[in-house]
């Protein structure tokens, strides 16, 4: 199974330096050299992000020791929505899924206050960052047992399956820093959802003792994709078995093919009752994360990230059936965006790019297949409950997050900040 190592280090770790870091602003390149060798960051680090979400200001920070890089974080810059001049220099500083940083050897407080000074001399009146790691995972096969019978809560009521021993010592050290902890909740929180679904995967299984290509079973499956379908349960697998006997055509689209994904996009959002996003996101998207995988952060080929924004497309004859965007970086897959047609249900399109993800990603080395938030709720009648069944039934784990923290540099503004933006929903 996946290393499951902790994140955050052991609760008093010998090891750690705990001198404070100097911060300060890195190029693109060297902020993609060093994510080169943290390959489990997450794309939301990767420093062509922010050409992708325009609507912010980014920055690519390294916190020094000396002239030694020892970590990173990709800050998300954005002002507040009042037309008031005195405040015009006032943003929401955002870190998703960062900083980064090696917990072995850098203590935790050497970063995250270094961070808090550094972004308050910017104007930053509230930060929120979003800690890398899981501190519970639940298997996915009892959490949908659990939902079938509707008789807890939360998934939180459910024994995890493991549990990082370090995540509590975390929590202490945040709020004795002054941070402020996410509350749970079944909706989905702006941001990064604290309870995530993801799909263990063993590309280790594909290599025989002898160091050679291990032999595929009967159904012509490698041993690291069989076990990634017998994760599934017994519909979800013999859909998706059957999906690659439907004379589906599967293909790796280019950017010339976004406008297809996008028709089909748009009517699955009016199908499902959803706001998309527009053709230019996901052009820039598709752009943004391929230079950065082919040395467009201005560094060599040789110390390119290792990141790849691919579409998938299912086609039965001239018929777009089902698109997928899915991301790769480092040792973790992304299923990020999918779009499918009400037409040809039977050939089971979607299934067959799920199947192709799985695929690409044990292929990759991958360790993890993350097919993105849920809710915690287990009660069967919620309206994310048929989200959280369709995942776990693909063989998912349900993943518990540390969540996004907020430190109010401004507590005045934070308030106002976080009570407008729920009543935005």
């Amino acid at each position: 199974m996946p290393d499951l190592a902790s994140p955050f280090g052991s609760p008093t770790p010998s090891g750690q330096d705990s001198r404070p870091l100097t911060v300060r602003r890195i190029t693109p390149a060297d902020h993609g050299r060093f994510l080169a060798d943290h390959p489990r960051a997450s794309f939301l680090q990767n420093p062509q992000w922010p050409g992708v979400k325009i609507d912010w200001r980014g920055d690519s920070l390294g916190f020094f020791d000396g002239h030694s890089l020892k970590a990173t974080a990709l800050v998300l810059f954005r002002g507040l929505p009042v037309p008031v001049p005195v405040l015009k220099k006032r943003s929401l500083a955002y870190v998703a899924e960062g900083p980064v940083f090696d917990s072995s050897a850098v203590q935790l407080e050497s970063v995250l206050v270094p961070l808090v000074q550094y972004l308050k001399s910017r104007g930053a009146f509230l930060v929120r960052v979003g800690l890398p790691g899981v501190v519970n995972r639940w298997d996915g096969s009892e959490v949908r047992k659990a939902l079938a019978a509707g008789t807890h809560r939360s998934v939180t009521d459910l024994t995890p399956l493991h549990t990082d021993p370090a995540a509590e010592d975390v929590r202490s050290r945040l709020l004795a820093l002054g941070w402020q902890a996410p509350s749970e909740s079944e909706e989905f929180e702006a941001g990064q959802p604290q309870f995530q679904a993801r799909i263990p995967l063993q590309p280790e299984l594909d290599i025989a003792p002898d160091g050679t290509k291990a032999e595929p079973n009967k159904n012509g499956e490698s041993p690291a994709l069989e076990a990634a379908l017998n994760r599934m349960d017994s519909t979800s697998r013999r859909q998706t078995r059957k999906s690659t006997r439907s004379e589906l055509t599967v293909s790796v689209g280019t950017v010339e093919d976004l406008p297809a994904w996008q028709a089909l996009y748009e009517e699955t959002a009016a199908r499902d009752g959803f706001t998309g996003r527009p053709l230019a996101y996901f052009q820039r998207m598709f752009t943004e994360l391929n230079s950065a995988g082919s040395g467009g952060s201005g560094g060599s080929g040789d110390s390119a990230m290792d990141t790849e924004c691919t579409l998938y497309l299912a086609h039965f004859g001239e018929q777009l059936l089902a698109a997928a965007i899915y991301v790769r970086q480092g040792q973790f897959g992304w299923y990020v965006y999918g779009a499918s047609s009400s037409e040809e249900r039977k050939r089971y399109a979607p299934r067959a790019l799920q199947l192709r993800q799985i695929q690409d990603s044990l292929a990759a080395g991958c360790t993890w297949y993350d097919l993105g938030g849920m809710s915690p709720s287990l009660d069967p009648e919620y309206e994310l409950a048929g989200l959280t069944r369709f995942k776990t039934t693909m063989g998912a784990d349900v993943v518990q997050t540390l969540g996004e923290w907020d430190y109010p540099v401004n507590r005045v503004l934070a308030r106002g900040f976080n009570l407008y933006m729920s009543r935005r929903g």
